[in-house]
């Protein structure tokens, strides 16, 4: 786990990392008070932000005492961490609910789960952003959870192979690629304001303008880069 400084929110004489009991979780009652805590850390992040957030506001807004957090999380970080996870799982889920025969239109699918997922998990991603600047650990962490979106990338770069296309290109390369146009794109979208020659432009635009790079990306018809 990244170092965050979480000396303000932790019960005197507790240590900052806890090792939670995973009986507390298997309980019915375990699963309600952690799903609070989620719920609570979205509404907290969403309101004052992740850095800005402290644990007891969490609490709080979950209708749970400060130190039962404890008995799920060690910090905020690991809050933060969950939700990401979740935010992963919901584009993969959102994306192969979709999935059809047609290469093309899975890619149609795959821009369209990431739009969405990234725009509700806004909190979740500007903490990410923060937290990678000033954490190496969790700057590590998070390029680990970029490889599952690689891999989902690739597993349309072979199904687009299956249709008889021959990309031409290093696979991982090009994947790796697609998950920064994405996340750069959504972040100056989204957070840092669109840019001045696009303002006006709806979602849908933004949508297909990205699911076409992505397409012609893997024309075959493109003339190759001259060196």
């Amino acid at each position: 786990m990244g170092a965050e400084n979480t000396s303000a929110d932790t019960p005197a004489g507790t240590a900052a990392s806890v090792v939670t009991t995973p009986s507390t979780i298997a309980t019915p009652k375990g699963r309600r008070t952690e799903k609070a805590f989620l719920e609570a850390a979205r509404t907290v992040f969403a309101d004052k932000g992740f850095l800005n957030a402290k644990i007891s506001d969490i609490a709080e807004t979950a209708g749970r005492s400060t130190g039962s957090f404890y008995n799920y999380y060690d910090n905020k970080q690991q809050l933060l961490e969950a939700l990401l996870d979740d935010f992963t799982a919901q584009i993969l889920e959102r994306t192969r609910r979709n999935l059809t025969p047609d290469p093309g239109s899975n890619i149609e699918q795959a821009v369209r789960a990431y739009w969405a997922t990234y725009r509700d998990y806004l909190p979740e991603m500007i903490g990410a952003f923060q937290l990678s600047m000033t954490d190496r650990q969790f700057a590590q962490w998070w390029r680990n959870r970029r490889q599952d979106g690689i891999r989902a990338v690739n597993d349309v770069f072979r199904s687009v192979e299956r249709s008889g296309v021959d990309i031409g290109l290093d696979k991982n390369l090009f994947a790796s690629a697609i998950v920064s146009m994405l996340e750069s794109f959504c972040w100056t979208w989204f957070v840092a304001g669109k840019d001045e020659n696009v303002v006006g432009r709806d979602d849908e635009a933004a949508i297909i303008t990205l699911t076409e790079i992505w397409r012609r990306g893997l024309s075959t018809s493109a003339p190759s880069i001259t060196r």
